[in-house]
């Protein structure tokens, strides 16, 4: 196979306007999971849960399985298996440690779980491979409609718990010693991410969840440091690769997740190189000043040294004057 011809598999626009006109619930679906995917995913860096999403996403994937064999809504079964999965890693996995460990676990069992279940589908197979992979045929009005509620009750529990859970995701200890339910807290904001896990597996699939509910958040902290532009710029990014992965994958002939997670790979590298070259000229200045504070290193050093000499000389001479004053006196009273 050449390369002319894996172009023309990867991009093909014949009739696109009338497939825009067709899928807009696709596209609209995509803004809504772009939306709640770069918002949620500022936490899931902040405290550290990129391997948590990928876990509750294995067990989203069984759950959608399931529900595909047994012919029921493979929305609520990948719901189901999400929230599920968000319980025990925010119950069991209290600590960080315990954490990683009951998410090494789950994975594992919710994948070999999910595909035992396709291995005994005897349905279409393309069913079988959107839920690994994402497809964008399969959104109607109904299923759009349920995906704007879930993101709107995701939005709204993040709106309401967003300053606690920013002050326990920096600084758990601190925000224990202040009264605040830590626990509870991160039991809610684990609940809200296994429906956003939900959300994003039924369009990019189970496997490449991670590009949508991680990458745009990182490519926002290597850009900024301040928590508004994070979540903005997060949002932003997600909602450039959701979109623009459908806008491309409409134009294909590929499953939509190579598109959105080469988009997001990409943002990701050029917010790394210009950090990167923002922070070269800091470092040079830093060294260049410290070097022209310092005069060089031999010469601190010696100045040091002699500094050090000058002040036990001086000690020694003031101790030996005052020696001296005080034998030339007479060993009676003292003189007058």
């Amino acid at each position: 196979m050449n390369l002319e011809a894996i172009l023309d598999s990867v991009f093909v626009f014949d009739r696109y306007g009338d497939l825009l006109h067709l899928l807009q619930n696709s596209i609209w679906a995509g803004a809504l999971i772009g939306l709640v995917g770069g918002m949620i995913g500022t936490f899931v860096m902040m405290r550290d849960m990129a391997f948590s999403v990928h876990g509750i996403a294995e067990l989203s994937f069984a759950g959608g399985a399931i529900a595909l064999l047994v012919g029921a809504d493979i929305v609520t079964g990948s719901l189901m298996g999400s929230v599920v999965a968000a319980v025990i890693i925010g119950i069991v996995g209290a600590q960080s440690r315990e954490s990683n460990s009951v998410v090494g676990v789950l994975m594992p069992f919710g994948l070999g779980i999910g595909i035992l279940a396709l291995a005994l589908y005897q349905g279409r197979t393309a069913n079988r491979f959107a839920l690994l992979t994402g497809q964008i045929v399969s959104v109607d009005e109904v299923q759009l409609v349920s995906m704007a509620i879930l993101s709107a009750v995701v939005i709204a529990g993040l709106l309401v718990i967003w300053r606690p859970l920013s002050f326990a995701s920096t600084d758990p200890a601190v925000a224990r010693a202040r009264g605040l339910p830590v626990r509870a807290l991160s039991l809610a904001f684990m609940l809200l991410l296994g429906i956003a896990v939900a959300l994003s597996v039924q369009i990019i699939g189970a496997l490449l969840v991670l590009a949508l509910l991680i990458s745009p958040a990182a490519a926002a902290m290597n850009l900024s440091a301040s928590p508004v532009k994070i979540v903005v710029l997060s949002v932003v990014f997600a909602e450039v690769s959701m979109v623009g992965g459908i806008l491309l994958a409409l134009g294909g002939a590929l499953p939509i997740s190579p598109y959105v997670t080469t988009i997001s790979f990409l943002i990701w590298v050029l917010s790394w190189i210009l950090r990167r070259t923002r922070s070269r000229p800091r470092s040079s200045a830093a060294r260049d000043g410290a070097g022209a504070t310092g005069g060089g290193p031999g010469e601190g050093e010696d100045d040091d040294r002699s500094t050090r000499s000058g002040v036990h000389s001086s000690t020694g001479s003031a101790a030996g004057r005052t020696v001296m004053v005080t034998g030339s006196s007479p060993s009676g009273s003292p003189s007058a």
